[in-house]
């Protein structure tokens, strides 16, 4: 029950993202871009989930427990180290040079192009070189 249940998160995710366009990196290249062609779109979607996630944990933390798990699995540290700061810069500099991230670039999958390829490629040996890095996580 609990694949099923990340299966359809997922599956309402990436039709969310492919129904409000932003599967396409050129819109989300255009909202980066506030000097130039600015294209504002990505606000609304930004803001509907921020709703949306606003909402969600108000109804989540009423439950005593997780619908799938026996405990809620929260995080911790609250410090800001490097491997923080640094992947966080590289998945900035990553999305407004591509116009991907990894929710978008899944979704978009079933259309694949050379630009998405190369950022998929990427991705995965980000992943890779981060577990080598850091075996323990």
């Amino acid at each position: 029950m609990k694949a099923l249940a990340g299966y359809l998160a997922g599956l309402l995710f990436g039709l969310g993202l492919a129904i409000s366009g932003m599967t396409d990196p050129a819109r989300v290249i255009g909202f980066l871009d506030v000097a130039g062609d600015w294209d504002p779109t990505l606000i609304f979607v930004l803001g509907g989930a921020v709703v949306t996630t606003f909402i969600g944990y108000r109804l989540v933390w009423r439950r005593q427990t997780p619908l799938f798990e026996s405990r809620f699995q929260l995080p911790t540290r609250r410090d800001l180290d490097t491997r923080l700061l640094g992947g966080a810069a590289l998945f900035g500099i990553g999305w407004g040079l591509s116009g991907y991230c990894p929710g978008p670039a899944v979704a978009s999958l079933p259309g694949l192009s050379w630009p998405l390829a190369a950022f998929v490629v990427t991705l995965i040996a980000g992943w890779w070189l981060s577990r080598r890095m850091n075996p323990g996580h």
